[in-house]
């Protein structure tokens, strides 16, 4: 009976035993623990939790669908490869070359009784620009109507004490005197033209006044080259002096111009002297001027860190202007191929960035970010994040961006 009663005993025990095993299971299961014993099976239950609470995908979040009705708002288009030009920009200003501008001023001293050109005339070499009272004038004109009266004298004598000569009748002391007082007569006669001659007398107008044994003190002053009257202080009564300033007129040559910008420091060793420019004015829209650099400035401002550069630039059509704005592009490289996409279909984020939207069935949108490069021609090189060849939005990316914040709201 002993004996039996202890095998019941176990028994009872071990049935103990396991209900309390299958119980703590059973509580692990109900209060958070692994659903399914074993390791395995607790693993498979974390990861379903985690995908239960996990957020929607980013790909997800970025992307718009676009209703039949919305597909009108969207232009679709393959990003292409385009070459994108190595240029350097900068802004300045329009002058006159200054190497070929002249200030006009008399040669003599007088005061002006005409003036014949206006600022912005067109002048030729040697058109008169304003003629003075020059007593200088008259006095080089008087000298030589009397030189030339004194030639015409010794020349008689001369001639008389020829005759006489032959016949005896002078000695050959008086004949030497005369001649050498005809060769002293002819010299004084020639410098007095030269004289003439200076005050820009042509020899008929010279030969005219010793003629007419007639004075003109009116000195002309022409043009010394052909181009545009930049300035004018000429008025008729006012007395002027040799290279008096101001000058009575400014010409400048205008079939060339100049170009004056300042670039900064960190530009300047891409320039180069006889580098090609390409110049354009607001007063002009689209039209490009064509050029060479002539100057690098030999020392940076102090103050602004910038280096000057002029550019000669052709004018044929004389349309620039002095003090016009100007923007110049100068290429320094050879041209880099990239993917690009117009200008609509790059949108800047709030942060930054900059995004476009692609597409494979011209229906679903993703914004992807890009990095961008340089602009020409309407187009941005996208240096990073698109290839040549994928459809992207180029008509209507901000609108895909503002119904992807709608849609986030």
């Amino acid at each position: 009976m002993q004996g039996k009663a202890r095998t019941i005993t176990v028994t009872a025990a071990i049935a103990a035993a396991v209900l309390s095993f299958i119980g703590g299971v059973y509580f692990a299961s109900d209060f958070g623990g692994a659903s399914k014993i074993g390791p395995n099976a607790a693993r498979a239950d974390t990861a379903q939790d985690d995908a239960a609470t996990r957020p929607a995908s980013k790909a997800d979040a970025n992307t718009v669908e676009l209703s039949e009705t919305q597909l009108a708002s969207v232009k679709v288009e393959p990003a292409t490869e385009r070459a994108f030009p190595v240029e350097k920009s900068a802004v300045g200003s329009i002058d006159f070359n200054e190497e070929l501008s002249v200030q006009v001023f008399t040669p003599y001293q007088g005061r002006i009784v005409g003036l014949f050109a206006s600022v912005g005339d067109e002048v030729k070499k040697g058109q008169t620009l304003f003629t003075i009272d020059s007593p200088d004038l008259l006095q080089a004109s008087s000298t030589l109507i009397s030189a030339a009266g004194v030639l015409e004298l010794t020349s008689k004598s001369l001639q008389r004490l020829k005759g006489l000569y032959e016949t005896r009748a002078v000695a050959q002391k008086d004949l030497d005197q005369a001649v050498s007082d005809q060769q002293a007569a002819e010299a004084a006669l020639r410098a007095a033209r030269d004289a003439v001659r200076l005050f820009g007398k042509t020899d008929e107008e010279i030969d005219r006044i010793i003629a007419q044994r007639h004075v003109d003190p009116i000195l002309v002053v022409p043009s010394p080259i052909s181009g545009r009257i930049t300035a004018r202080n000429a008025a008729p009564g006012l007395f002027v002096q040799p290279g008096n300033p101001p000058a009575p007129y400014s010409v400048a040559d205008i079939s060339t111009m100049w170009m004056l910008a300042n670039v900064a420091e960190s530009d300047s060793p891409a320039f180069r002297l006889g580098q090609e420019v390409s110049v354009s004015v607001m007063a002009y829209p689209g039209r490009v001027f064509k050029g060479r650099i002539s100057t690098i400035g030999a020392m940076v401002d102090p103050a602004t860190r910038r280096v000057l550069i002029r550019s000669e630039i052709a004018d044929p059509g004389h349309e620039l202007r002095s003090g016009m704005f100007a923007n110049f592009v100068i290429r320094t490289g050879e041209p880099v191929r990239s993917p690009a996409v117009p200008f609509n279909g790059v949108v800047r984020e709030g942060d930054g960035s900059m995004t476009v939207w692609v597409t494979t069935d011209r229906r679903h949108f993703v914004k992807r970010t890009v990095k961008t490069g340089r602009q020409h021609d309407g187009y941005v090189q996208i240096v990073a994040g698109l290839r040549a060849g994928e459809l992207v939005a180029t008509d209507g990316a901000l609108f895909l961006s503002n119904a992807l914040a709608i849609a986030a709201q």
